[in-house]
């Protein structure tokens, strides 16, 4: 995949950073680090700019977050809640925790949007509650923008520093991704562990 996206990156420039930014928050497989750091370093060897790849980059990302908010405003609370009563039995999920965590995202979910922009996968993920619980576009817009440009100046800029060691950065950037993923995975095995046995303890109080 990183020889793909260094020769789209290397042959289209600027509009091959927007397109693959943009595809990378609608398909969160796409590694954005490959891509920003990747893109820093062709500043160094081409007429393309820092300053150039950072708002390409952006634009890219942002575009990227409008699609997976317009879906998620597809995908309605209404929606999740005829699954939940079909399906939510065999979680113990109701309608009730549903709303719950809507409730959640719609007083959180602004500095949410922002602090998620910087932690990969989640970074893309996160405009898909934002449009299901119809947080306000502009704020939404606003938020993602800020977030989204903070992780471009910094890892593009890392990119334009390390020249051609940039692939050393890629491979730090793996590094925290993992830990991440590992982190978010124990996070869910937590939060499951707790739900249920919150679920069994109210259902043998009842």
């Amino acid at each position: 995949m990183e020889a793909w996206i260094t020769e789209i990156t290397e042959k289209f420039g600027y509009f091959g950073i927007l397109l693959l930014i943009a595809l990378e928050n609608v398909f969160p497989p796409i590694p954005s680090e490959v891509i920003l750091t990747f893109g820093g370093y062709l500043t160094t060897t081409t007429n393309l700019t820092v300053t150039g790849v950072v708002i390409y980059s952006t634009l890219g990302s942002v575009l990227g977050a409008v699609i997976l908010y317009g879906i998620g405003l597809i995908i309605d609370i209404q929606k999740i809640e005829k699954i939940v009563n079909r399906w939510g039995h065999i979680l113990r999920l109701t309608t009730d925790d549903i709303h719950k965590a809507n409730g959640w995202f719609e007083k959180y979910g602004v500095w949410t949007i922002f602090f998620c922009r910087l932690v990969p996968l989640i970074r893309s993920l996160i405009s898909l509650p934002a449009g299901m619980s119809h947080m306000n576009f502009g704020v939404f817009l606003l938020f993602t923008t800020l977030g989204t440009l903070i992780w471009n100046i910094i890892l593009v800029n890392i990119g334009a520093a390390v020249g051609g060691s940039w692939e050393t950065i890629v491979h730090y950037m793996d590094i925290y991704s993992n830990i991440v993923y590992a982190i978010l995975a124990l996070l869910i095995i937590l939060f499951v562990v707790i739900f249920i046995r919150k679920r069994v303890r109210k259902k043998n109080s009842n």
